[in-house]
């Protein structure tokens, strides 16, 4: 059973690196937000973090205390830089208003859309964002304005939507803004 508390401890920490660098992927090349939210992947890290310390009764030979050592650093190190970007994500989400406007459906009702307005105050701008709802907690950035305050959403067909006058096709994934 010991040597299963390393093997967990590296797993997740595994899952957690992936999951890291999908969010980062995502939010540079606006793709599907498919990662967890940031709470769930700091409560993974902090997981793997104590597998790898209960790891260490497992002594038997010098490359296991090893991959205990390399379990522990990595896991500590995920643990901090997640919960470094979970404050952060408390401070900044504090800063701005986020009020959600409204839901719109496609005639088919295959596509769900919610627009929010933003605000950052003196820290910045405002604007309308619209993100495009999938399964579970997955979205999609597919539009945002910068200093408009009224969304006008008018759906052309079942694929092609007109979002204050730009014409976004759902089947090809467009975007606008992004």
């Amino acid at each position: 059973m010991v040597k299963s508390y390393n093997l967990w401890s590296f797993l997740l920490i595994l899952l957690c690196f992936f999951f890291s660098g999908y969010w980062i992927y995502s939010n540079i090349n606006n793709t599907w937000q498919i990662t967890p939210p940031v709470y769930v992947l700091l409560i993974l890290s902090i997981a793997a973090f104590i597998l790898a310390i209960c790891g260490f009764k497992n002594t038997y030979s010098v490359w296991s205390a090893i991959r205990n050592w390399i379990a522990v650093i990595l896991s500590l190190l995920v643990t901090l830089f997640l919960s470094f970007v979970f404050l952060l994500w408390i401070f900044f989400s504090g800063l701005g208003a986020n009020e959600h406007i409204k839901t719109v459906q496609s005639p088919d009702g295959h596509y769900t859309i919610d627009f929010y307005r933003w605000d950052a105050g003196a820290a910045g701008t405002f604007g309308i964002r619209g993100e495009l709802n999938g399964p579970l907690w997955f979205k999609k950035r597919i539009y945002l304005e910068r200093r408009i305050e009224t969304v006008e959403v008018e759906w052309i067909n079942d694929n092609k939507i007109s979002i204050n006058n730009h014409v976004l096709d759902m089947d090809v994934e467009e975007t606008y803004g992004y």
